[in-house]
């Protein structure tokens, strides 16, 4: 058991290393809480909807600097399951990043949102990917086998607590997602402005 901890350990590195970062340089939980902070600076400092565009530009940025490291991450292949788990719970913490990223980008385009609404909306998706941070942070102090003191048998098991936590935050940020758009499509359906809306939320979108 004390090899397979070593091996999910050494693993992980693996993984970091292999997107050229690791998490003593490229903290996951940091870029989520940078998100975060950004976020909340857009909806204290926006007063309208252009300038919450503008000002969610920063925002965007913090993303797309993750994104390589994310898309770097997805490329390790061959691990063993529990460290298979470590990785895939790294890779939903960018995926929840992904569609608040590009479903907020789509509705600061959309006239069915007042800033006022936007603002709330953006505030929803900070808690829930502040709250994901938080769980990719007693991640790396469970794979750290330096760190908290706990049995092999423990490290496991908060790891699958902690991937199938993320996991459920990642499908509440869809369903978050979802349920605000379709706060939109109920509005355009009653103003006649169907297509339009239709146009803005690709349907075809993962999220959707």
């Amino acid at each position: 058991m004390k090899t397979k901890i070593y091996l999910i350990a050494v693993m992980l590195t693996i993984c970091i290393w292999s997107s050229k970062a690791q998490f003593v340089t490229f903290d996951p939980s940091n870029l989520a809480q940078s998100i975060v902070n950004t976020t909340k600076q857009v909806i204290e400092t926006s007063s309208t909807a252009s300038n919450m565009i503008n000002n969610f530009k920063e925002t965007v940025k913090l993303y797309e600097q993750g994104k390589q490291y994310y898309d770097a991450l997805k490329s390790v292949n061959n691990l063993v399951k529990d460290a298979k788990k470590v990785q895939q719970s790294i890779l939903m913490v960018g995926e929840i990043s992904d569609i608040y990223i590009n479903s907020f980008q789509r509705m600061l385009r959309d006239k069915n949102f007042t800033v006022e609404e936007l603002g709330a909306i953006a505030f929803g998706y900070a808690k829930l990917l502040e709250q994901s941070s938080d769980l990719l942070v007693e991640l790396k102090n469970t794979v750290n086998i330096t760190g908290l003191s706990m049995t092999d048998k423990e490290r496991m098991d908060m790891i699958d607590r902690t991937y199938n936590s993320l996991k459920r935050y990642r499908n509440l940020v869809s369903y978050y997602s979802n349920k605000n758009i379709a706060v939109s499509y109920l509005r355009s359906r009653q103003t006649g402005d169907m297509d339009r809306v239709t146009a803005l939320y690709n349907t075809n979108d993962k999220y959707w």
